[in-house]
């Protein structure tokens, strides 16, 4: 029998402490009146979450534009649970490590995950390098990359990772390959109550590309963007601005944002893919995007976070003639959001004329 929303699985702990529903209403109360910032947001959520009410509130990141307030369905969010608890192996009583800022998604379904799972959550502060037990077993955690490449150390007891929120750079996926932890990418957005598709990383399991999870149902609009059926986790079809190319009816490859694609002399150029080929050889922040050229109609640029545009020019020689950028652009201070991925649009602006 499915789970429903308004029941905490009986052997779920927070912070180590067992509760049921009416209990972990006083301790969210606490939360909200006596904790930190972070454990205020969990208790905001949590309240909400053991309300009436059929759905919750969530923000979407505002990597791509304004963020915005829309509303899940709470039954919707438990499907997705059983979902990621069925394809990752995870069972009552395991325990795991919730370290992801809970007013996004990601973080409210680390919680949800626990209540209907029956998981032992252990709550630290959301900061980009986590600090917790690094002698205690974890059976699952979730992370931000950034989060991932400055734990990397300490991951010896954790299981199970989820990574999302912004993509995993070649060199991290690297850097994973000699842990015991079994490591997955992440596909999904807040309308589709987290992720919808895995990738794992590494252990010998590593793929190319995304697999989603059952029950969802993948297909191509005409500009190639990925459209989700997703009718357990969103009620109606999201309509994404993900360029992908699939490979299958349930695997499927990232090729970019269409709203960043650069359009230049002729040719449709994606900045995800440039960006990819020069991770490891920039040491700093940086992004591809464009501006007006005459003769190309787009031109290539570079924007890097630094206080001048000094760079060794080497590190295009990798790269086709159109796809080396026309000019370097310095801004000392990236636009992010709270997820760590680099407000493009809001970092162009700091461009100096």
């Amino acid at each position: 029998m499915t789970p429903t929303f308004d029941k905490v699985h009986l052997k779920f702990k927070l912070n180590g402490n067992n509760y049921d529903h009416e209990d972990l209403k006083e301790v969210a109360y606490s939360l909200v009146k006596e904790g930190e910032p972070f454990e205020k947001s969990t208790g905001d959520f949590l309240l909400d979450w053991l309300s009436e009410k059929d759905f919750v509130l969530a923000q979407t990141s505002g990597s791509t534009g304004t963020p915005k307030i829309i509303k899940l369905n709470k039954q919707a969010m438990v499907n997705s649970c059983i979902a990621t608890g069925n394809y990752l192996g995870l069972e009552p009583g395991d325990t795991s490590l919730h370290c992801l800022p809970t007013q996004y998604i990601a973080g409210k379904m680390m919680l949800v995950r626990a209540m209907i799972l029956g998981l032992e959550v252990d709550l630290v502060e959301p900061t980009s390098q986590p600090i917790f037990d690094y002698e205690k077993k974890y059976s699952f955690c979730a992370m931000l990359p950034m989060q991932l490449k400055s734990t990397l150390s300490y991951l010896h007891n954790v299981d199970v990772m989820i990574v999302g929120g912004s993509s995993v750079s070649k060199n991290l996926i690297a850097s994973t390959q000699n842990l015991k932890t079994r490591v997955y990418a992440t596909y999904g957005m807040t309308e589709t109550a987290t992720h919808i598709a895995l990738k794992p990383l590494n252990n010998g399991q590593q793929q190319p590309h995304f697999e989603i999870l059952p029950n969802v149902t993948i297909s191509q609009d005409d500009r190639e963007c990925l459209v989700i059926d997703a009718p357990k986790v969103a009620s109606t079809q999201v309509v994404t601005n993900d360029i992908v190319k699939l490979h299958s009816k349930t695997t499927f490859e990232w090729i970019g944002r269409v709203d960043n694609v650069i359009n230049s002399g002729g040719l449709k150029l994606f900045p995800e893919q440039i960006e990819e080929q020069l991770k490891g050889l920039i040491k700093t922040q940086f992004f591809i995007a464009s501006e007006p050229n005459d003769t190309l109609g787009e031109q290539l640029i570079l924007v890097i976070e630094a206080e001048d545009t000094t760079l060794d020019k080497t590190v295009f020689n990798g790269l086709a003639k159109l796809e080396i950028p026309k000019k370097t652009y310095a801004v000392p201070q990236f636009v992010m959001t709270d997820t760590g991925k680099i407000q493009r649009k809001e970092t162009l602006k700091k461009i100096k004329a």
